[in-house]
């Protein structure tokens, strides 16, 4: 007996693009340039914020203040951080509109939502390999990936 769909799952396939295995692995070479991108913007966010800590222990209350010996330094990483959160909520959110989950960015695990045999289920991609080979349901993470056999 196939699994019935929760309204939520219903509501995200009519709500995200489904993918087949061919229009999935369209997207892998593509997203094997972002992925290391976004991981890039992630490490530089950490450093910032670092800094952000450094200043903030070094000078405490008066880190806000107007004559703040550090202050072009705080403002220069204050920006930063804007510009680099930014960036990457709107790189995730643009992936998630077009059905695409970034499930662990330091492994590059990816999932595209998809239909197989009338069940929605996520095609499995992660980094370095060379292409979508295997698919899971939404209610079970890597360790729940099964090969791909057949078209979806």
């Amino acid at each position: 007996m196939a699994k019935r769909e929760s309204a939520d799952e219903v509501g995200q396939a009519r709500a995200v693009r489904l993918w087949t295995v061919a229009q999935a692995n369209e997207r892998i070479a593509e997203l094997s340039e972002l992925i290391p991108e976004v991981r890039a913007w992630v490490d530089r966010l950490r450093v910032v914020h670092a800094e952000l800590l450094r200043l903030r222990g070094l000078w405490g209350t008066e880190i806000d203040a107007p004559d703040l010996p550090d202050r072009r330094h705080k403002d220069r990483l204050d920006q930063e951080w804007a510009t680099l959160s930014r960036r990457i909520e709107e790189t995730i959110e643009q992936m998630r509109a077009d059905g695409i989950e970034i499930k662990d960015l330091e492994k590059g695990l990816v999932d595209f939502y998809a239909r197989r045999n009338g069940e929605l289920v996520y095609l499995c991609w992660q980094t370095g390999e060379d292409r979508v080979a295997f698919y899971h349901p939404l209610d079970s993470g890597f360790f729940g990936r099964r090969p791909i056999s057949g078209r979806t």
